[in-house]
């Protein structure tokens, strides 16, 4: 298999920025316990933790739409009131997580992204979206995804450098 040490243009660009923007997002929970990773800071109901364990799920389920189609993300149109929930508790921590258990799921989920990057026979290869009322497009490439990924979590690490900033004064930059 190759590494991502081997890997060059588009794939070694998307793979940084990728790096990057998990960086920023990992770096506001630095020197934080499980308690202060799982406040709400701001009128919002997201933590930390949350945030975390939120693009963690999402990466996890958008690798899972490049290798199996939109089946592996589910219909969401038809998401029950549990599955919605469920969805909704990716945005906090719940009793018994650890910010250390959530770092680790997003290093592993990171890791495996990293792989089906390296892995990738075509980045234009297209298919079609989940059904679901936000999406306006029909298809998406793999090229699309990565880029989705990464302007999620460069989304989020936003949101996590506000809330961290909210509960103790510490910035990731500046």
């Amino acid at each position: 298999m190759t590494t991502t040490e081997q890997i060059t243009g588009e794939r070694a660009d998307i793979l940084a920025m990728l790096a990057k923007h998990r960086h920023f997002l990992r770096f506001t929970t630095r020197d934080l316990t499980d308690e202060q990773a799982g406040m709400r800071t701001t009128v919002s109901e997201l933590c930390l933790g949350g945030l975390i364990k939120h693009v963690t799920s999402s990466e996890r389920n958008w690798a899972a739409f490049i290798v199996e189609g939109a089946p592996a993300m589910g219909d969401f149109t038809a998401m029950t009131e549990e599955d919605w929930q469920q969805r909704v508790d990716e945005f906090r921590m719940l009793p018994g997580e650890t910010l250390d258990g959530v770092l680790a799921a997003y290093e592993e989920a990171a890791r495996r992204t990293d792989e089906l990057v390296a892995a990738l026979p075509d980045l234009d290869a297209v298919q079609p979206l989940p059904k679901a009322p936000w999406f306006t497009e029909t298809h998406w490439s793999n090229r699309r995804v990565l880029m989705h990924v990464m302007a999620e979590t460069a989304q989020h690490a936003g949101h996590a450098d506000i809330i961290r900033e909210a509960l103790d004064g510490a910035k990731t930059m500046g």
